[in-house]
């Protein structure tokens, strides 16, 4: 609060906002009206839910968005307890390696045909699964959920689309997000899986801006929605400085970790439309490796576990529009850092 104040801005918590009136330029919110000169929405997105006809709203199934959700979930984090995972994107693994550390029974049905599969090659994919496998987690690709029972309002067991049926003590579901662009819609802005933004910032009213996972901007020769941390923060920044008249088009340089187990997950770029992955393996731990993805020549994007240097060197480089020699990216003994040279 203290910084808030010490910066002139004033909280308005605890309010919905249920009008636009982009002709009148008012936010109407609880019993209060707010004038505007430009609004920005940065209004974020939220899990999505198992549907209700499939007991999605039992008691004992959770989702994973926020301190809230993690401290809601957290007494249920009991050694020998037996926990269903629904999804295989970084969301669920990270939730099982924190459940197979603190000693339960992990199962984790991803419906496609591996883990991973809309954001990492299956090389990723393959290293990730082995990991997950070494510390007792279940691992079934290619299998969806069907149909969660319960006792007494609360989930205890799942069945499968393959036709088994599993004990269950609690379920954590992480099958992606869903932007909120309902105040969006409400105003009559342009919305198509997220609010549509120009490069600026700016909806289809130059008044009203947006930032963050709600959005979907200019990328390359397409559109982009882009879902991490750092993208909300960059993406915000940008906004701010063109609403004061920087006039400058967002370009992200997109960056995502992952933590899971004694593997940190550092991932540089973004990869889509590769056509080719190159491996470079440490030849003394097989924990420390990365996979670079390239299209032809061009490097787009790097996963480096457990390698901060070429994590590192990768970002750079694609920051700075280089691409390495893929044989030189392949050799163990060769100099990352020596590609950074001019």
């Amino acid at each position: 609060q203290n910084f808030y104040d010490d910066q002139s801005i004033t909280l308005a918590l605890g309010r919905s906002v249920h009008a636009v009136d982009r002709t009148a330029k008012t936010v109407t919110a609880g019993d209060r009206v707010y004038p505007y000169d430009h609004l920005v929405l940065t209004t974020g997105s939220s899990p999505r839910r198992l549907p209700k006809s499939i007991g999605g709203t039992l008691a004992g199934v959770y989702t994973m968005r926020d301190l809230a959700d993690a401290d809601a979930m957290a007494p249920e984090f009991v050694a020998g307890r037996r926990v269903l995972i629904v999804g295989g994107g970084y969301i669920g693994l990270e939730a099982a390696a924190v459940a197979a550390r603190m000693g339960l029974d992990v199962t984790l049905v991803e419906m496609s045909t591996r883990i991973l599969q809309r954001v990492a090659a299956p090389q990723t994919s393959d290293y990730f699964r082995a990991l997950h496998q070494s510390h007792g987690v279940d691992i079934k690709e290619g299998i969806g959920l069907t149909q969660l029972h319960s006792v007494d309002g609360r989930v205890s067991s799942a069945a499968l689309s393959d036709g088994s049926e599993i004990a269950v003590d609690f379920v954590i579901v992480g099958v992606g997000i869903m932007p909120q662009s309902d105040i969006a819609a409400l105003a009559g802005l342009k919305v198509d899986n997220g609010i549509m933004v120009n490069a600026l910032g700016q909806t289809s009213d130059p008044a009203v801006w947006a930032a963050g996972d709600c959005t979907v901007f200019p990328y390359g020769t397409g559109s982009l929605r882009l879902e991490s941390v750092q993208n909300a923060i960059d993406q915000a920044e940008a906004v701010a400085g063109n609403i004061l008249g920087a006039d400058q088009a967002y370009i992200p340089q997109p960056w995502f970790w992952s933590d899971q187990y004694d593997v940190k997950l550092q991932i540089a770029g973004l990869n889509t439309g590769y056509d080719s992955v190159v491996t470079r393996a440490a030849p003394d731990d097989p924990k420390v490796v990365s996979f670079w993805y390239y299209e032809g020549d061009r490097l787009l994007a790097v996963d480096a576990m457990n390698d901060p240097r070429a994590y590192m060197v990768g970002k750079r480089l694609i920051e700075s529009a280089k691409s390495p020699d893929p044989a030189t990216i392949a050799d163990p003994n060769s100099n990352l850092k020596n590609l950074l040279k001019p």
